[in-house]
């Protein structure tokens, strides 16, 4: 019994914590570009779109599909960032806490 509420204890202080790593989220932002550099997006903690820069030689009437392409390329190099800080803080939120492997935090 009293492993039992040495659990819940720990259940508890780690909620805790993430709802902290989940506050303190919207203070994080992930970059990422594509092009070289000519096309960099700037996302929010929570995912969200915060910035796009487009190198101007990039805006031709006739080479739209291939800014449509580089913007995806930058938001998909921007997330995959975003959900590298994540893991890191949620993997020093739960050091030394018995998570089984493969349990995705925050949930």
């Amino acid at each position: 019994m009293k492993d039992l509420m040495g659990l819940m204890k720990q259940a508890k202080e780690m909620q805790a914590k993430m709802q902290e790593m989940q506050e303190s989220l919207v203070d994080v932002e992930a970059e990422g570009s594509s092009g070289g550099g000519m096309v960099t997006v700037t996302l929010s903690g929570k995912g969200a779109m915060k910035a796009i820069s487009i190198d101007p030689s990039l805006i031709k009437d006739d080479e739209a599909d291939i800014l449509e392409d580089l913007i995806l390329a930058a938001h998909n190099a921007a997330k995959e960032r975003l959900e590298e800080v994540i893991a890191e803080k949620t993997r020093e939120l739960t050091a030394g806490l018995p998570i089984p492997p493969g349990m995705k935090l925050p949930f």
